[in-house]
């Protein structure tokens, strides 16, 4: 009995809690449970678009407004799940932009966590690079990687505090019914105060579009959104996943080495996607491809800005020229042990950590392993 009173308790401190942030935000409304397993048909398997780490995602339908909605219902007792739906509700509920999945809502009853989003009719980005049956034109593709760029500098410049995403991937690119492109699934999204520009935190994110520094020292900045905002426009481009264990050959396992050794021997244009069968505008593509890989530089500090990838694709500034060959980090950091009693902060004493960039060495060959193991 003491532990159904504790429960009451922590959930309607949760509640309380959920409430207050969605106060903060504009737009978001409050739906009952029972409005939403209407619309779901009691969240029926055959209206599930998709199943995520922490909980599945329903196609649903308001009949007095005759519009489509997907809910995310996060998996009872997933204490991360929990995390995901707190950093949602703290975030996205107050972003407004073309480029971002917009939120409708949210429920939190009989211990059930959902989610309300704007229904994308045309599903993920990566349901369309990496499947048979879909195929998307040129056109749209650029297009996608403007949109894309568009939502990432609204996060990182066109709000009070920067929004650092960490889960910048495919999968999370929405798709609407005129394919513009918007960016989804703020569960593990940061805010950053601008001064600050980064924050260290547990490793989080997706293998293969991870940045380098952020495997290493746990550190999620403008700029490991801006590299793997890179790995995307590479997919784009290449209709490629970034690692790919069945490649004919080891050195096009990895996209970006595979994609900047073409580059260094003057061979780019032939990493493009073959279903385009040709049929693209041979300057936007060697564009795209150029700054996929100047944002997928192993080194932070040689990042362009989301503004100056903006620029480059719209033709407002010229190319990058890249080194013939990808550089590999070599990092420099103080023991673990170091880092964990010093964990206010990348800015601060032992916890800075610096870099620099040599040719492949043992090190990093153990760190490519490491990511093979752990693909997506």
């Amino acid at each position: 009995r003491k532990r159904n009173v504790d429960d009451g308790e922590d959930n309607q401190g949760f509640n309380e809690y959920i409430d207050d942030e969605f106060e903060k935000g504009a737009g978001p409304k409050r739906f009952t449970y029972k409005e939403l397993a209407q619309a779901t048909n009691d969240f029926n398997d055959d209206q599930k678009l998709g199943q995520g780490g922490f909980g599945g995602v329903y196609k649903g339908f308001f009949r007095e407004t005759s519009s489509y909605i997907a809910v995310k219902r996060v998996s009872k007792g997933s204490k991360q799940g929990i995390k995901e739906y707190a950093s949602e509700v703290t975030i996205i509920s107050r972003l407004r932009h073309r480029n971002l999945v917009q939120l409708l809502g949210w429920c939190h009853e009989k211990k059930e966590l959902l989610l309300v989003y704007e229904y994308m009719p045309n599903g993920s980005l990566d349901s369309h690079l990496f499947k048979e049956n879909n195929l998307l034109t040129w056109e749209f593709r650029f297009k996608i990687a403007q949109d894309l760029a568009s939502g990432l500098l609204y996060l990182q410049e066109g709000w009070e505090q920067c929004v650092v995403h960490r889960d910048i991937k495919s999968s999370n690119i929405m798709l609407d019914l005129n394919f513009n492109a918007k960016i989804g699934d703020f569960g593990l999204a940061r805010l950053v105060e601008h001064a600050k520009g980064s924050q260290t935190t547990v490793l989080a994110g997706t293998m293969g579009y991870m940045a380098p520094e952020c495997a290493t020292t746990g550190r999620a900045s403008k700029e490991s959104d801006v590299y793997s905002f890179g790995i995307v426009a590479l997919e784009i481009a290449c209709g490629r996943k970034p690692i790919s264990l069945t490649a004919k050959e080891e050195v096009q396992v990895y996209l970006v080495q595979w994609v900047w050794d073409l580059y260094g021997n003057g061979k780019l244009l032939e990493a493009v996607d073959p279903r385009l069968c040709r049929d693209f505008d041979e300057q936007q593509m060697e564009c795209l491809m150029i700054v996929g890989l100047w944002c997928a530089h192993p080194d932070e500090n040689l990042r362009p800005s989301i503004r100056q990838v903006i620029h480059v694709l719209n033709s407002e500034a010229p190319l990058p020229a890249l080194p013939p060959k990808m550089p590999v980090p070599t990092y420099f950091s103080p023991p673990a042990n170091m880092r964990a009693v010093n964990g206010a902060g990348p800015d601060k004493g032992p916890n800075k950590n610096s870099s620099s960039y040599s040719n492949f060495t043992s090190s990093s060959a153990a760190s490519s392993s490491a990511s093979r193991s752990n693909m997506p």
